[in-house]
């Protein structure tokens, strides 16, 4: 994963793995960023049923948000460098990285099965790690994984990939899914106050000839 992009030095984005059980978490970087990112937001609400006039529409929280997003991997610049991994093993090693997101830890599974060999009734859950979607220094999102599609299209001498799409699914937690002692909980709190900040930047000055209507008398 340190291809150098391809054009101008740009930010890149990246999933970030944190495991209490590893000393540093891991980063998935993109070599290249993705064209296109797809973002569903379904507003979490009550009341403003038809004809029922008793109940003003209410927030039960914040919007339930989907990110899609394309990965393109290629190793075709480190095997013209050279790279002895890339060389050894294409693209695995990234996509690898990418695919044991949706795992427990080996150690979680090893720990669980010692646990009921020896008799244990109620072994602990296999917890994930917790996962962040970087895109940007403003946009650091907790993720959970929803689905992976990977599309392996050039493969070396070996079958070993070395160009591949993986076309990535997340489900945002948010506030209403996590409890305040949870890192990503703030996490959240800090983005929606991001989106705060970008949304005053509107200069409502012009808004009343640009619609018609003066805004203050909604």
């Amino acid at each position: 994963m340190s291809v150098k992009p391809r054009g101008p030095n740009v930010m890149s984005g990246a999933i970030v793995s944190v495991d209490p059980a590893k000393a540093t978490p891991q980063v998935i970087t993109f070599a290249y960023n993705p064209s296109t990112l797809r973002r569903s937001l379904q507003p979490q609400q009550v009341g403003g049923e038809e004809n029922d006039r008793s109940e003003a529409v209410r927030f039960t929280g914040a919007p339930v948000q989907t990110i899609t997003l394309e990965i393109e991997i290629d190793v075709t610049d480190l095997l013209d460098a050279g790279d002895a991994t890339a060389t050894a093993y294409g693209a695995r090693p990234q996509l690898a990285a990418l695919e044991l997101l949706a795992y427990p830890s080996l150690q979680q599974v090893t720990q669980n099965q010692s646990d009921l060999a020896s008799g244990v009734m109620e072994v602990s859950p296999l917890t994930a790690p917790r996962t962040l979607f970087v895109w940007g220094a403003k946009r650091v999102l907790p993720v959970r994984i929803n689905s992976y599609e990977i599309t392996e299209d050039l493969f070396d001498a070996r079958l070993n990939p070395i160009r591949a799409t993986v076309t990535l699914s997340m489900r945002v937690l948010n506030y209403s899914d996590l409890d305040s002692s949870n890192k990503e909980y703030y996490e959240f709190m800090s983005y929606q106050q991001n989106l705060t900040a970008l949304a005053a930047m509107l200069q409502p000055s012009d808004a009343s000839a640009s619609i018609g209507v003066d805004p203050t008398s909604l």
